[in-house]
């Protein structure tokens, strides 16, 4: 029986997200980000073709590492302008009935209770469809902007990360209990005191007594997702997230590593089935292997290496317009450490003239041809690297995912390795098959009052 994969659009409120350069080409709209319509379209088109979510990218700050400064990149539209993914949810729920919606928030520079209330929020304007990706941040300029002196140090970041996630589980699963909210007009009472709940928190860095301002939506906690790659990522997203978000061009190292994720939240009493993982991958796909090869080989006329390599470099916290020696400090980045390690550390590359491959995704795999090679390698990769699923990047918009709404999709399905309809429910029930809430293994099950 054919492993039955789950598909995330991976996008973001801007105009240059992994595919710098393509704003350039004629089909491209992704210039008309700012418009609900154009996200509108997006998730009507996405839900056509069964698509399990839409994974939302973002960034506070600019990347103003290559060459020092932040020119090259808004020359490029690299990932500037960026507006805020959370305002475009509701018109896109609204638009559709079974898209899940996994949005990009850092935790880094959010108040807990102002975000718990956002989310929740967002849960009940989407009826249970909301998720959020887990992140801490990773640019110099974020935290500036967000009015601190600079970064964080990297561990530390995942250990204000670990109270974070206490206060928003206290918060989204104890405030309230099930039963407050009464809407009794003949008694009088709206929500039951009794059964309301203050949140305590007092730790080395946040100190809260908080009751959250929502009543429970759909799913209380929103399905976590978590993309760390680094050891200390690692052990957070197997003790948290429910969808890993990984990266990388080798199966069998990716294997090697989702492993030791499974492992690790063994470790913590998850079992395997309670996290999904999704690799990333850039898939063109027509009708023939020859049409998608000539759409590939025109997307890549219109690459920008400069921008490209103006996105690595703030990934890395290296300057990667400076000549190697100037980049001893790759192994000591405070940005994302996995990226310092493969693009800039002692064991990268002597071809310095990475922007061209990554410009066209990200850094995953390229996957090009008609539906029966894409969906051969993709179930291959699937097996293989032992995942679950793929965040699919685009080079045009909404071109890459009209391709693969059109071609591909059909041919995954007819091989019993896509779904055919959407599960009921909520987000999480979809993705999972169980009920709307976190399972009892998983931490946030303690908080509960009930």
């Amino acid at each position: 029986m054919a492993r039955e994969l789950r598909l995330n659009a991976f996008a973001m409120n801007c105009v240059g997200h992994q595919a710098h350069g393509q704003w350039r080409h004629p089909r491209d709209r992704s210039s008309e980000y700012r418009t609900l319509q154009y996200w509108v379209e997006l998730a009507r088109l996405l839900e056509r073709g069964k698509f399990d979510g839409l994974f939302l990218a973002d960034v506070l700050g600019v990347y103003d590492v290559y060459e020092g400064g932040p020119e090259t990149a808004l020359r490029e539209a690299v990932q500037a302008p960026v507006n805020d993914p959370l305002l475009i949810i509701p018109s896109m729920a609204q638009a559709t009935e079974h898209l899940g919606f996994a949005v990009t928030c850092n935790l880094s520079h959010e108040p807990p209770l102002p975000f718990a209330r956002r989310m929740t929020t967002l849960d009940h304007l989407t009826e249970g469809r909301i998720g959020w990706n887990v992140v801490t941040g990773y640019l110099e300029s974020g935290a500036k902007g967000a009015g601190r002196a600079g970064q964080v140090a990297h561990d530390v970041r995942y250990d204000i990360a670990e109270e974070f996630m206490q206060i928003q589980y206290g918060l989204w699963e104890r405030s309230w209990e099930d039963g407050a909210v009464r809407r009794d007009r003949e008694v009088g009472v709206f929500t039951d005191p009794s059964r309301v709940h203050r949140v305590h928190h007092d730790g080395e860095y946040f100190s809260i007594a908080a009751i959250h301002l929502c009543e429970p939506s759909p799913q209380r906690t929103p399905v976590l997702y978590q993309a760390g790659s680094s050891p200390k990522g690692t052990a957070f997203a197997a003790r948290h997230a429910e969808c890993v978000f990984v990266g990388g061009n080798d199966p069998a190292r990716m294997r090697e590593d989702v492993a030791r994720l499974r492992a690790l939240a063994a470790q913590n009493g998850r079992a395997p089935g309670d996290i999904l993982v999704f690799a990333l991958a850039t898939v063109v796909t027509a009708a023939t292997d020859e049409e998608a090869e000539a759409r590939f080989a025109e997307y890549q006329g219109y690459v920008s290496e400069a921008g490209t390599l103006a996105m690595m470099s703030g990934w890395a916290g290296v300057d990667l317009s400076k000549p190697r020696e100037a980049q001893a400090s790759a192994a000591a980045s405070n940005a994302i450490q996995s990226v310092a390690a493969a693009i800039a550390g002692p064991s990268a590359p002597a071809d310095r003239r990475v922007g061209r491959p990554v410009g066209l995704g990200g850094g995953g795999p390229a996957i090009v041809g008609g539906p029966g090679r894409v969906a051969d390698e993709l179930q291959a990769w699937a097996e293989e690297a032992d995942i679950d699923g793929f965040n699919l990047a685009y080079v045009v918009m909404p071109e890459t995912f009209a391709d693969i709404v059109e071609h591909l999709i059909p041919e995954l399905q007819r091989r019993g390795a896509y779904k055919t309809h959407y599960a009921p429910g909520t987000y999480r029930e979809k993705l999972f098959g169980a009920g709307p809430r976190l399972g009892s293994r998983h931490p946030a099950a303690a908080y509960r009052a009930d």
